[in-house]
């Protein structure tokens, strides 16, 4: 939001052309930091690796829940995130956030399909708690 507000106060947007995400961000701060392109690189850098390393974790947590919590499961899935890391490097931004994105919603079928199976059990859980806490009324 801050970004969004830099950009738009500083007015860089206005004759941007094809200019856009961390181009156009570095442009608005530069009009009051002058070398804040080699700031935002850092950022931009700790910010990507920090990502890589969370999403790793919860991988190879995941990757041990479903498949065992071997050494074998974990090697496996290691030099696997490593080549895709390899190969996200070397493709186009655009092809990288389509994979992440078709990633995501692939995710989100299993927990839809769980939920809609638990609906009278979460709808339960929730009427006991909402009536534990005295939000609502005992109906019973």
């Amino acid at each position: 939001m801050v970004t969004a507000l830099v950009i738009i106060v500083s007015g860089v947007y206005q004759g941007a052309g094809d200019m856009q995400g961390i181009d156009l961000t570095s442009k608005a701060f530069e009009t009051v930091f002058p070398f804040f392109d080699v700031v935002l690189t850092i950022i931009v850098f700790l910010f990507a690796y920090s990502t890589i390393i969370v999403y790793s974790y919860y991988g190879e947590v995941c990757a041990g829940y479903l498949f065992g919590n071997t050494k074998p499961v974990i090697v496996g899935f290691r030099i696997i995130f490593l080549l895709f890391i390899i190969i996200g490097s070397a493709v186009s931004l655009e092809n990288v956030i389509r994979f992440s994105d078709a990633m995501f919603f692939s995710m989100s079928i299993p927990n839809i399909i769980g939920l809609y199976l638990l609906a009278k059990e979460i709808k339960q859980d929730v009427k006991e708690y909402l009536e534990n806490h005295g939000l609502v009324k005992n109906s019973g």
